[in-house]
């Protein structure tokens, strides 16, 4: 399966790829653009693919306008962070509408849709399916907003804004206050981030859950890596790797 990719947010473009990488090996991207102007031009000059990703809000305006400058005959998965294009995305020739941050499930299941449909040589536009879908898929997302600790003899509840950061210490999972009091919590950190909102926590390390406002001195190092200090100072060093460096910007709000 050969897939267009239309997405002007980088990291949104690096998720739909690992994503894809992890559903099988075929389904291959053949290109990606990230504006009307670059997507039209792609079309034109390229064989069409056997699906396309398509952003609605991209960079240069709303991704509709490509329908109205170039024919696309091949099916379309619409991405984006609002459910109120669905009507005007299902005027058009697609398949499913995924709205962000995109799950995996949600994806693989708009796939075998696509792959259903194109056996059977058909792309059926079943509105009210779809508003029934996007209804489930916009639920507000329920992040955790305390944690019951043990202190002495005592239980304490700690609400999650007083948190500065999560970390791994002697095999505990331990979190440190603003205040910089040190409470154990038992879940790993695989568990929390799927606990904690993404706009407030970010996993900076394998050892590290920082709250943005954690997040102190930024210092670049060596091979494109960069050495945070945190507030309350750990002692610990903690480098975002690399590969982590242009999400955690992202998260910072660059």
């Amino acid at each position: 399966m050969n897939v267009l990719l239309i997405e002007d947010e980088v990291l949104a473009v690096q998720q739909l790829t690992k994503l894809l990488e992890e559903i099988g090996p075929h389904i291959r991207i053949i290109g990606q653009t990230d504006g009307i102007e670059s997507s039209v031009e792609w079309l034109k000059s390229h064989a069409m693919p056997d699906l396309i990703l398509m952003d609605i809000e991209l960079s240069d305006g709303q991704s509709f306008e490509i329908f109205n400058r170039v024919d696309v005959p091949c099916p379309v998965i619409f991405t984006t962070s609002y459910d109120e294009y669905a009507i005007r995305a299902f005027q058009v020739n697609s398949v499913d509408y995924l709205l962000k941050p995109i799950k995996p499930a949600d994806l693989a299941r708009a796939l075998t849709k696509y792959e259903r449909f194109n056996r059977q040589g058909a792309f059926p536009m079943n509105l009210s399916q779809l508003l029934g879908e996007l209804q489930r898929q916009n639920q507000p997302q329920e992040y955790r907003t305390r944690f019951l600790v043990k202190q002495g003899q005592r239980l304490l509840p700690i609400d999650v804004e007083r948190i500065a950061y999560f970390c791994t210490e002697d095999g505990l999972t331990v979190f440190l206050t603003r205040e910089g009091m040190k409470h154990v919590v038992d879940y790993t950190l695989e568990e929390l981030e799927a606990m904690l909102n993404p706009k407030v926590f970010f996993r900076a390390t394998r050892q590290f859950i920082l709250s943005i406002d954690s997040v102190g001195a930024i210092h670049t190092h060596f091979n494109g890596k960069l050495k945070l200090h945190l507030t309350p100072a750990s002692d610990k060093e903690v480098f975002v790797s690399r590969e982590r460096v242009n999400a955690f910007k992202d998260w910072l709000g660059r």
